[in-house]
C-alpha cells in the first residue's frame, strides 16, 4: 500500500524517533539492561508465511541497521501450541524470547502470570501510539498499565450473496429483525441454501448479538469482575441469535456444532446466502464458488442503520519482562508495530492495522476494507480484561450455554444462568 502524503510526515517522524534508542529504563525482572548480543522474537505462524517474513526482514534489518553489534533471531511458533512454549518461557527464563506476539485476549493470563512487561512509560511517550484506536489501546492495558503494542485488529460484518438478493428481489437487511427475515425468506425461496449460516460453537459471531441488545459479557474493572451474560438485555440477544438455529434457516442438528470456519467455508462454497465472517475471511470468499457474486456490510444493530458492535480480535507484540535487553527489546517491539510496518503487514497479509489513520488509507485504497472499517468506527467490544477470560474460552462456557439452549436440554434464563455461574466461578479462581 502507497502511503498518502498525510501519513509521510507522521511516518518520516516515526523513522527518525526509532533511528535513535530510547531512553534507557531499569524496569525489567532481570535488572539488566544489555545494549549488544542478540534478542530473540517469537512470531505466529500463519498459512502462508512468506509475505509475513519478508515484512519483518526489512524491519529486523533496519534494527541491526541502527543497532551496530545486535542481532535478531526470529522464530515462527504455531498458534495452536503456543500455551505450552509461552508457559515453558515464563517458567525459565533463559529459554524465553526477549519480544513475543501474543494473541489480545491472552493479555490480562499472560500478565497475571508475570510475563509481561510494564511499557506504560514508553507506550506513553511514542509518538505513534496517539493515533491507536481506543479498543486496540484496551487490548494491551490491564489495571491502567500498558502491556505492549497492538499489532493488527480483526472484526467480522455480513457477507451476503448479491446473486440470491438479485434473484429474489431482496434488500439488504438494516436491522437485526430484518437480518433474521431475510434469512428465512432466502431458506424458503432456496431449500438448499442456509438462509444466514450460524453456528452453535461460533462465540464471536453470537456475541454481537447480546452485545446489540444492551446486554455484556460481565461487569467490572480493575481485575475484578461477575459475570453479566444471564440478564434480562444479555438473554434477549441469545434468544435472537439461538432462534436462528431452525429448520426454516439453518437447522440445528446442522449448525449446531459448527464453529467460525465452518460457517465461512459453507458460505465460499455457495451453500448459504449470507454468514457473518472477519476480515481475515475475506481470501477463502474470494477462493470460493461465490467469488465475484458477495458483498459486505456492517451486521446491522437493533435499529435502522445501527451496526452491531463487533468483537475486536487480533495480535499484539510485547516484551518478556525476563529480558535482559529491555532498551533494545522495547525499540525493537515499537518497530513491529509501526505504521510503516503495519502498513505492510496490510498489503502482505491483509491485516487490519490498529491505527486509524494508516487504515483509513487502507480503506481507501482497498474498497473491501470499508464495512470492517466502519464496524470499527461504529464501536468494538473486548472481553473482560482478566485471566479468567482464557479458562472460560477453553472451557467452551459460552458455546455450551448455546447449545443447550438450541438443542432445547435448557431455557434461555436456565442457559444464561449456568453459564454465569460458571464465568463467576472462574473470575473468583482467578483473583
Amino acid at each position: 500500500m502507497k502511503l498518502s502524503a498525510r501519513l509521510a510526515p507522521a511516518l518520516l517522524t516515526a523513522l527518525v524517533l526509532t533511528a535513535c534508542a530510547p531512553q534507557s529504563s531499569s524496569n525489567s525482572a532481570s535488572d539488566e539492561d544489555v545494549k549488544s548480543g542478540t534478542l530473540r522474537v517469537w512470531l505466529f505462524q500463519e498459512v502462508g508465511n512468506q509475505p509475513k517474513e519478508k515484512v519483518v526482514d526489512t524491519v529486523t534489518a533496519d534494527f541491526e541497521k541502527a543497532h551496530e553489534g545486535v542481532k535478531v533471531d526470529v522464530e515462527y511458533i504455531p498458534v495452536e501450541t503456543r500455551a505450552q512454549r509461552v508457559k515453558a518461557a515464563f517458567n525459565d527464563p533463559k529459554s524465553a524470547p526477549d519480544v513475543m506476539e501474543y494473541g489480545n485476549t491472552d493479555t490480562a493470563g499472560y500478565v497475571r502470570d508475570g510475563g509481561l512487561l510494564d511499557v506504560t512509560e514508553e507506550f506513553g511517550a511514542w509518538r505513534e501510539a496517539e493515533d491507536t484506536d481506543p479498543t486496540a489501546r484496551q487490548s494491551v492495558t490491564v489495571d491502567g498499565k500498558v502491556y505492549g503494542a497492538p499489532l493488527y485488529v480483526g472484526v467480522r460484518a455480513l457477507y451476503y450473496r448479491t446473486d440470491v438478493f438479485a434473484d429474489l428481489g431482496l434488500d439488504v437487511p438494516r436491522t437485526m429483525d430484518e437480518l433474521a427475515s431475510t434469512a428465512r425468506a432466502i431458506r424458503a425461496a432456496e431449500p438448499d441454501l442456509y438462509g444466514l449460516a450460524v453456528g452453535g460453537a461460533y462465540t464471536y459471531g453470537a456475541l454481537p448479538f447480546v452485545w446489540a441488545d444492551g446486554g455484556e459479557l460481565a461487569t467490572g474493572k480493575g481485575g475484578s469482575y461477575a459475570s453479566a451474560i444471564d440478564s434480562p438485555a444479555a438473554q434477549k440477544g441469545i434468544k435472537a441469535y439461538t432462534s436462528l438455529f431452525s429448520d426454516d434457516n439453518c437447522p440445528a442438528a446442522k449448525c449446531a456444532g459448527m464453529g467460525g470456519n465452518d460457517t465461512v467455508t459453507v458460505f465460499a462454497a455457495g451453500k448459504a446466502g449470507m454468514v457473518i465472517g472477519g476480515d481475515f475471511s475475506h481470501a477463502a470468499v474470494e477462493a470460493g464458488k461465490v467469488k465475484g457474486k458477495y458483498a459486505v456490510v456492517p451486521l446491522p444493530g437493533v435499529t435502522p442503520g445501527s451496526v452491531a458492535p463487533a468483537f475486536a480480535g487480533g495480535n499484539n507484540i510485547g516484551v518478556l519482562k525476563s529480558t535482559t535487553h529491555r532498551t533494545l527489546a522495547v525499540d525493537l517491539m515499537e518497530r513491529l508495530a509501526s505504521k510503516k510496518t503495519q502498513s505492510a503487514l496490510f498489503d502482505a497479509m491483509g491485516f487490519l492495522p490498529t491505527f486509524t489513520d494508516v487504515r483509513d488509507q487502507a480503506a481507501t485504497e482497498q474498497p473491501f476494507v470499508k464495512p470492517f472499517v466502519r464496524t470499527l468506527s461504529a464501536g468494538t467490544k473486548f472481553v473482560p480484561a482478566s485471566p479468567a477470560w482464557s479458562q472460560i474460552d477453553s472451557s467452551l462456557v459460552l458455546p455450551t450455554m448455546f447449545q443447550e439452549v438450541i438443542s432445547g436440554k435448557k431455557k434461555v434464563a436456565a442457559a444464561a444462568k449456568d453459564a454465569a455461574a460458571k464465568m463467576n466461578d472462574a473470575f473468583g479462581s482467578a483473583g
